[in-house]
């Protein structure tokens, strides 16, 4: 695969993340515009188009190679073949959308689809910290809460693509209503907006935490960044939130490995910034809660990625289609 380059593009809820990639997942150049998925698709996709326009004029190669496809990894149930993403949870006005043609109609390359997890999967099991594993689950932590499943170091989609809806597991069927319209699912309790709206309720009892500081006591400043700097601050308040949050996933993963036999996670996106604390409580959590045989097998790590995983995986899309 050698010279060969790829843009790879994670459209997240908030932002749609893109990059120049090569074979071997160096990211050459990245860029980001705003999602603005509460606009409807024909927004996005012109976000989408703006993002990729940019980084084509910004090409930096130097003659090392063309950019032989489009990865997207997109949240929803995706139809790889015809390239069709199907009702994102946090894309409002999505039905059925033909998103490959449309961006293959645009540019004029290859383009590629998956769910926006199980890009993210293949990330993390070609270029990062799935690298040793044979098999395992890959979260991400962000607007909402997504899962690939890689066993046998490949992905397993379902019969229809839907497989690894990690984020609507549910963990209280009396919890808080879901964006899917489900309720108690892990991600109405981890997923950021979620997370974020159950502590400012919270904080209104909350006098003597530092993250009133921190927001300048406007409420609509927090964000996890600011209850992860609380925490590293020692606030107790802060860091009991990440205990929490923590905890609230482990339960879901054990469900999770107890049905599937597959006791490895790595966790990416934004929330799992939140680090060690999270990855600790989680995988306690996670251990209390699996089958006995399964306890001690239970493994919770950081993805080696970061927030590059589903820009870098979705790039695996072209690189690895168009080997075969």
């Amino acid at each position: 695969m050698k010279n060969k380059y790829a843009i790879g593009v994670d459209i997240g809820g908030t932002n749609i993340k893109l990059g120049i990639i090569s074979s071997l997942g160096k990211i050459i150049k990245k860029t980001m515009v705003d999602t603005m998925g509460e606009k409807g698709p024909d927004v996005v996709v012109s976000q989408l188009k703006k993002g990729i326009s940019e980084l084509i004029q910004k090409n930096n190669l130097n003659g090392r190679g063309k950019i032989t496809g489009i990865g997207i990894g997109c949240a929803g149930t995706v139809n790889q073949e015809k390239g069709i993403v199907e009702n994102p949870p946090n894309l409002a006005g999505w039905d059925r959308v033909p998103l490959g043609s449309i961006i293959r109609k645009e540019f004029g390359f290859n383009v590629f689809i998956d769910n926006d997890a199980n890009a993210a999967a293949l990330g993390e099991m070609h270029f990062g910290a799935g690298k040793k594993f044979k098999s395992f689950i890959m979260v991400t932590l962000g607007t909402g809460v997504g899962g690939g499943i890689i066993s046998n170091r490949k992905i397993y989609r379902g019969d229809f693509g839907a497989a690894g809806e990690i984020g609507h597991s549910v963990i209280d069927f009396n919890g808080p209503k879901c964006n899917c319209g489900s309720f108690g699912c892990i991600e109405a309790y981890v997923g950021n907006h979620y997370l974020v709206k159950r502590i400012q309720g919270e904080m209104k009892s909350k006098t003597d935490t530092k993250i009133w500081d921190l927001i300048n006591y406007d409420i609509e400043k927090l964000n996890p960044r600011v209850i992860d700097e609380a925490a590293q601050m020692g606030d107790e308040y802060a860091k009991s939130i990440i205990v929490q949050t923590g905890e609230y996933l482990g339960c879901a993963l054990a469900s999770i490995a107890n049905i599937l036999d597959i006791s490895t996670f790595i966790l990416g996106g934004g929330v799992a910034g939140f680090g060690e604390p999270l990855i600790k409580a989680a995988q306690r959590k996670a251990a209390e809660r699996a089958l006995i045989p399964l306890r001690k097998r239970i493994k919770v790590l950081p993805a080696k990625l970061k927030n590059d995983a589903g820009i870098q995986g979705s790039s695996a899309l072209v690189f690895y289609r168009m080997d075969k």
